[in-house]
């Protein structure tokens, strides 16, 4: 079973290439912001838990996060693995859902940075503006500062898998094709 992390600050292409990825790998896509939607919109007792936290203005706290994980990877036994998108986000959750899956005797295969510089980041949410309804997503001051954040809470966990031999850094600019290609190998060869 091969289950990933797809890592990278706002913008990086984890989207794009998570996609590309699950049809590649067969693998099962996790993304966060999903889940969130889907335990909302089934209004499932986590689903209620969240939405409080949120119309509170209050970060949904680990313990709810990853009982929805557990109970998405649950939910699909029959999976060749998953991809994690834009969870951990930090070293609390990425240490619980290690716990999550040594408690079902499985693990993190490799962890896979996307590296993309922080002014084309910056182009690209802008772009994504356009068409993406987010009010943050057109303000460069508040991009700068989910970068700023990125890197102090998310980037450690990058180092947590890497001294384990379990982290890559993938060069995020270029054809989302050769991007995906990059990724590949990473995944083919650890």
């Amino acid at each position: 079973m091969k289950n990933l992390i797809l890592f990278g600050a706002p913008g990086s292409g984890k989207g794009t290439q998570a996609a590309r990825l699950t049809d590649r790998y067969g693998l099962q896509h996790i993304s966060t912001g999903d889940l969130f939607r889907s335990e909302m919109g089934q209004d499932t007792p986590l689903g209620r838990e969240a939405k409080d936290f949120i119309s509170r203005g209050q970060l949904v706290p680990d313990s709810v996060t990853i009982g929805m994980l557990r109970n998405r990877v649950l939910a699909n036994p029959e999976a060749k693995g998953f991809i994690f998108d834009g969870f951990p986000r930090n070293l609390p959750q990425c240490l619980a859902l290690d716990n999550l899956l040594s408690s079902m005797g499985q693990g993190i295969h490799c962890l896979l940075l996307l590296e993309v510089p922080d002014e084309e980041i910056i182009a690209r949410i802008l772009s994504r503006a356009q068409s993406s309804g987010r009010a943050d997503d057109g303000d460069p001051a508040i991009i700068r500062k989910r970068i700023e954040v990125y890197r102090s809470e998310t980037l450690p966990v990058f180092d947590h898998y890497q001294q384990m031999g379990k982290a890559f850094r993938i060069v995020g600019v270029g054809t989302v094709d050769n991007i995906f290609q990059s990724l590949c190998s990473a995944i083919d060869d650890n």
